[in-house]
């Protein structure tokens, strides 16, 4: 028994390879559609070593901190430092050696420690500054010495922009580290969030599932020719044990081909992978490795499905020596057990759903097989859908007609080719349904005002002399049309006492002028040499309250241990004005003495710090950059930064780079299948298309009528998915106590449907006229 199995498997795989022509076309066909499958589900299967390896060179960069470390030979002082440039975050480190530079302990990465002058860059930035992009960055590192670059083992991944940046100007109590040890453990990641675990979740399933209907789809390739073939067999004595068993080692040929292509496809994407940058994320070649289990299920998985795909299918196929006889042709398919799957998922998702209101736990597998269920419910619908709706078509143009008669003669085909489509854009809507909630629940606002100033600056280590220059060299700057600062100043009143720690609290006091104080305060009218007390003021018990009269010592220091300058009065005027405050461009709220210019001695403040509210010119988008540029990175007191209303956080901008990535990726392999079936199905029409052609009908006519039986089958998934993903959508919504927020999420993604059908048609003309020629009308 087992001796004839053999026999008979290695025959199916005869069929395959030596079938001549069509034969082979036919196992290269599914092969590579196999094998694009493959490649992407070996890049998934990559992700998580990929992420690993990036975690752990993170971990492996990190510092040690040691409280009041002494200075030894090898220690260094460090410090993080990040900047940002058009639109993109630098981030380095500065370091200052204690010792030999040649003998300090280094972050991975680099050779030896930079010193004052020298710096260490990444490949990407180091591109940058030398190709002249980076000319204003190069400003920021006060065009310090390029002396390396940062190894593989310091980075990220290969578009990592880091630098390290060495200084001598770090004082390890006040404003760094000082460390002889890189590769301290960092605290694990906080869990997500219910709804973005969800989201999560979700995402991995929709980004999945099309890959699996398009192998599934793949290993049917040229299912018409090869019943034909069997049905050969038939007449010659084999029975339908045989058939079987052949179908089956033909199955297995083309997606062990798959696999062998499929991981061709990868090793190639593998090498080719370092080139690319995606929303900001790049990895190295040597990480993207599959996890061990993961490819051996691809192994083991792709083969089986082979098979079991095509055994289900011939079960609704009549192979007999007289024929090919399909069943349900007159019966029509049925619509019943179709819907039990769709309801099953729709269940699931409502059993473990409630699980999620008021719990921070959440089954993941549970909702992704309801996920699952409800997806492949509503693709199961498409067969149905496109039997009833072309087989009550009559009439039209003769391309029309044309595509409507192949449909109706083969509705299964044509199904089966889109449903990778129809499965992705339901599983889209659901998604950015639930996208969008999820985004609008874990966006903040920052209570900054874009419409009264774009741009922010401000600088927490500054001389009181050298504040107000500061602001001149800010209107200075090319692209600002507007500037708004104030100072703050640390007043210790002449009645305040320390705590047990020595501090004696101070009274934070705003200057400026009466133009930008509008925008701090409401008043009935301000001159300068006004003093203003807002009327939230908070007493405090080291905090005497600033009546008229009160005493400020512009010398004094809030610590008592610091050195005391000579005393500088300052006396608050008899008539303080009472104001009420506002918030300002940047969303700030504080109570508290606001004071005119002309009231008090800038120049003489000893604790001072300044803010500026800037509006610049939208068409100068290096504005900001000059900006960034009044500072080098080692001033760590100078930030400045565009002002936003709203914000996500980290986690959830990682998943929604991580979302845009994945939906790339399946785009690209949705239209790679829809053009690999598409030649399938005109390789299987050869003949009727080359008598056509004799028969005088016009090369246009053809052509249309392959846009029409694209196009028929690709706008009912179309519908169908979007009714389906907006249910999917509600049911995911109500799993997290949201509503929709985005009723019409299905519009840009049928947009793209109907795209890709365009797309898909010119792509396959060149196919189409090459099989028109007279040489299709020989046979054997």
């Amino acid at each position: 028994m087992i001796k004839v199995w053999i026999r008979d498997l290695l025959m199916g795989v005869r069929f395959a390879v030596t079938g001549g022509r069509p034969g082979w076309t036919r196992t290269l066909l599914t092969g590579t559609g196999v094998g694009l499958g493959v490649a992407v589900l070996l890049l998934a299967a990559s992700v998580p070593s990929a992420i690993h390896a990036g975690d752990v060179r993170d971990v492996a960069r990190q510092y040690e901190y040691v409280e009041d470390a002494p200075a030894t030979d090898t220690s260094v002082v460090v410090t993080h430092v990040f900047t940002e440039y058009r639109g993109k975050t630098v981030g380095g480190m500065l370091l200052q050696p204690d010792g030999d530079p040649d003998r300090t302990v280094t972050p991975p990465g680099i050779d030896r420690v930079p010193t004052k002058g020298e710096i260490y860059v990444s490949p990407k930035l180091k591109r940058m500054l030398d190709d002249g992009d980076g000319k204003l960055l190069a400003e920021r590192f006060e065009n310090a010495k390029v002396v390396g670059t940062i190894g593989p083992e310091g980075l990220s991944g290969p578009a990592d922009m880091r630098f390290y940046l060495g200084t001598d100007t770090l004082t390890a109590w006040k404003d760094a580290t000082r460390t002889e040890r890189f590769g301290h453990n960092t605290a694990d990641n906080d869990p997500l969030p219910p709804s973005m675990l969800v989201l999560v979740v979700v995402m991995v399933v929709v980004l999945l599932l099309p890959i699996a209907v398009f192998i599934a789809t793949a290993v049917r390739f040229g299912s018409e020719g090869r019943d034909r073939r069997l049905a050969a067999l038939r007449l010659v004595g084999a029975d339908s044990a045989m058939t079987h068993r052949m179908a089956a080692g033909e199955a297995v040929t083309g997606a062990t081909l798959g696999l062998l292509l499929g991981g061709l496809f990868f090793a190639v994407g593998r090498v080719l992978v370092e080139k690319f940058e995606v929303f900001g994320y790049s990895v190295y070649s040597v990480d993207v490795v599959p996890a061990g289990w993961l490819a051996a299920l691809v192994l083991l998985l792709v083969p089986a499905s082979a098979v079991m795909v095509t055994l289900l299918a011939m079960r609704k196929v009549a192979i007999s020596p007289l024929g090919v006889a399909r069943e349900g042709t007159d019966r029509g398919r049925r619509l019943w057990w179709r819907l039990v799957v769709l309801l099953l998922g729709a269940l699931s998702l409502g059993f473990f759903g409630p699980s999620m209101r008021g719990d921070s736990t959440v089954n993941e597998w549970g909702i992704a097989g309801g996920v699952l269920l409800t997806l492949v419910g509503v693709t199961l619908l498409l067969p149905w859908a496109v039997e009833r709706v072309v087989g009550r078509m009559r009439g039209g143009p003769l391309s029309w007609q044309l595509a409507t008669r192949r449909l109706q003669l083969n509705s299964g085909l044509a199904a089966r080719a889109v449903s990778g489509v129809t499965v992705a854009v339901a599983g889209a809507v659901a998604l950015q349904m639930l996208y969008s909630s999820v985004e609008l629940r874990d966006r903040s606002e920052t209570g900054q005002d874009p419409g009264r100033a774009t741009m922010a600056a401000s600088h927490y280590d500054v001389e009181a002399p050298e504040a107000l220059d500061w602001f001149e060299r800010i209107r200075k700057v090319e692209g600002v049309t507007e500037v708004n600062g104030f100072l703050v100043a640390d007043l210790v009143h002449e009645r305040a006492k320390p705590d047990e720690d020595g501090w004696r609290a101070p009274h934070q006091v705003r200057i400026a002028d009466c133009d930008t104080l509008r925008l701090l305060i409401k008043t009935d009218g301000c001159r300068d040499g006004d003093v203003f007390l807002t009327s939230d003021y908070e007493e405090e018990e080291y905090r005497p309250e600033p009546k008229p009269g009160a005493r400020f010592d512009l010398h004094a220091s809030e610590y008592a241990e610091d050195e005391q300058l000579e005393p500088l009065w300052w006396t608050l005027p008899k008539n303080i004005r009472p104001a009420t405050t506002t918030e300002s461009p940047t969303g700030e709220l504080s109570g508290g003495l606001y004071v005119t210019t002309g009231a008090i001695d800038v120049k003489e403040l000893r604790s001072v710090w300044l803010e500026a509210m800037l509006r610049t010119d939208p068409a100068d988008r290096d504005t900001v950059e000059h900006i960034r540029n009044l500072a080098p990175v080692t001033d760590r007191g100078f930030q400045a930064y565009e002002l936003v209303s709203t914000t996500n956080s980290d986690e959830f901008n990682g998943i929604r780079n991580a979302l845009f990535i994945g939906a790339v990726v399946i785009l690209l392999l949705i239209g790679a299948s829809m053009i690999v079936s598409t030649i399938e199905q005109l390789r299987e029409r050869k003949r009727q298309l080359s008598v056509l052609v004799a028969f005088g009908t016009k090369r246009s006519t053809l052509g249309m009528s392959v846009l029409w039986q694209t196009a028929i089958p690709v706008v009912l998934g179309l519908v169908i998915a979007t009714g389906g993903g907006i249910g999917l959508g509600v049911l995911l919504l109500r799993m997290v106590d949201e509503s929709a927020t985005d009723w019409f999420a299905f519009l840009p993604l049928v947009g793209a449907g109907l795209l890709m059908i365009a797309l898909v048609t010119v792509a396959s003309l060149p196919s189409l006229w090459r099989m028109m020629r007279p040489d299709g009308l020989r046979t054997e």
